[in-house]
């Protein structure tokens, strides 16, 4: 299947790591400018970015040194200016869910809250797209008006992306219940500016279920939207407790058993899949026994994700030409997947309506008959 039809399909992201969708060459100037002030080692830390086909201990470790780099605000700012929100939107998709890890560096005077600012400041000053992430505001204002996927910039005749923004805020496997808590009110505070759930990720070789889950209920007992890092690693207990807990969405479900799979078929949980992130993790030996088929083929829930855009050099098209390649599917098909992703955004009716009548009026276009 080509890839300039993928790119020009609408495409909904819903398992995207701000710090994770970085490029290499950014990364690469960030870290010489802190070697040369001597916070850093640039020569210790240039493999650790260059690293192709990084294992998933290599990809934390990564992620370690990607919160050395972005601890002021300016950074996050830029990151989430230039690079993410571009990225997405020249890749053609036209929602995205950003999630993030609300980070404290007293150093820095960075608190939770002035990071997620940092984050929002960011989507606020694109200029080469045209950025919708304010909830209230759509009630009134479509973000799709008329249904284009670009609007025209009178001002210099160019074409202009537009893309539906929305932040989840992580709680970090690392922290406390406290600390999770912390965060889930964080949410709650900001929700009026673009922020609507909570994710749990970070390392999963780290901490208890029962940690987070106070945290966890708070958010669901207050209406926020719940996703789960699930299954990425061997962990048949928590596995077992995380698809119990119901949440509206879990992510990666590499490490499943007989008895999770019946569970989360029977749930109709949707999954986040993340191919490329999962085969270069050796989450999964390869693209061939990837359980997007299994759960495909049984037609429940799921989503392509690029996880982390940045550390898996990879976009969006190009995972949905991974999954046609590997699986047999064609435009039709590829079309669907993307369309069916709607239903399980974390926003209101509305904006799934819209969503839907975009990508109807645009499958007429693109020769798919839905």
């Amino acid at each position: 299947m080509e890839r300039e039809w993928l790119i020009s399909m609408p495409k909904i992201e819903l398992h995207a790591h701000l710090n994770g969708s970085i490029r290499d060459s950014t990364l690469l100037e960030l870290a010489k400018d802190l070697g040369q002030k001597g916070v850093i080692k640039f020569s210790q830390v240039e493999d650790v970015i260059l690293k192709s086909n990084r294992s998933l201990t290599e990809v934390f470790k990564l992620f370690d040194l990607i919160h050395i780099l972005t601890t002021n605000h300016d950074t996050v700012t830029r990151i989430t200016r230039e690079q993410v929100i571009e990225d997405f939107a020249s890749d053609n998709v036209i929602y995205l869910e950003l999630r993030t890890t609300p980070k404290r560096n007293d150093s820095k005077g960075m608190s939770k809250r002035s990071y997620v600012e940092a984050v929002l400041k960011g989507l606020r000053s694109v200029s080469s797209v045209d950025v919708s992430f304010i909830p209230h505001i759509e009630d009134s204002i479509s973000p799709f008006d008329s249904l284009p996927m670009i609007t025209h910039d009178r001002s210099n005749g160019n074409a202009r992306k537009r893309i539906v923004a929305r932040l989840l805020l992580s709680i970090d496997r690392r922290e406390t219940t406290e600390a999770a808590m912390e965060t889930v009110k964080l949410a709650l505070e900001m929700r009026q500016f673009g922020v609507v759930g909570i994710d749990l990720s970070g390392n999963p070789k780290i901490g208890e279920w029962t940690t987070y889950l106070p945290a966890l209920k708070f958010a669901r007992e207050q209406g926020l939207y719940v996703t789960l890092h699930c299954g990425e690693v061997p962990n048949s207990k928590e596995i077992h407790n995380m698809l119990d807990f119901h949440p509206q969405r879990i992510g990666h479900a590499c490490f499943f058993e007989d008895e999770h799979w019946r569970k989360l078929k029977s749930s109709r949980i949707p999954v986040e899949i993340c191919l490329t992130s999962n085969v270069r993790t050796l989450s999964v030996r390869s693209i061939d026994v990837h359980h997007f088929a299994d759960l495909y083929n049984a037609k429940h829930p799921l989503a392509l994700c690029t996880d982390d855009s940045g550390v898996f050099s990879t976009c969006l098209s190009a995972e949905y030409e991974i999954a046609a390649k590997s699986f047999g599917l064609e435009r039709r098909e590829m079309f669907e997947l993307s369309r069916n992703s709607v239903e399980y955004i974390f926003a209101d009716s509305g904006v799934k309506e819209d969503l839907r009548k975009l990508f109807n009026s645009v499958a007429r276009k693109m020769g798919v008959q839905v």
